[in-house]
């Protein structure tokens, strides 16, 4: 990674925080809960990946619309956070293959 990527990724990086503080207040307490919750059982790519845009580009339509943000999520965060992530690979997948067994089957 050179010098030129890292300074190119504090610039996208500092944009999405800008869009992010853009939002309504109930949707930026909910985002930075999601955003927790993400980083802690999310998938691998997500510092660099589509998911957090992606899910600023549904907050701020929602918000254009007049939606309060758990009418767009549902009352669950977390299960709106695990339906994103279902099909992507976890630390939690690495941590299971680590030790031997499949992914996605902690706790069978």
């Amino acid at each position: 990674m050179s010098i030129q990527d890292i300074i190119e990724g504090k610039k996208q990086w500092r944009a999405h925080v800008a869009r992010v503080k853009a939002l309504p207040p109930d949707y930026r307490i909910v985002y930075k809960e999601m955003q927790k919750y993400l980083f802690k059982v999310g998938p691998v790519d997500l510092s660099d990946g589509p998911l957090l845009p992606g899910i600023v580009d549904f907050f701020e339509e929602g918000a254009a619309g007049g939606k309060g943000v758990l009418e767009l999520i549902g009352p669950d965060v977390a299960a709106f956070c695990d339906d994103l992530v279902k099909d992507s690979r976890t630390y939690a997948d690495i941590y299971q293959e680590s030790l031997g067994g499949e992914p996605g089957t902690a706790g069978r």
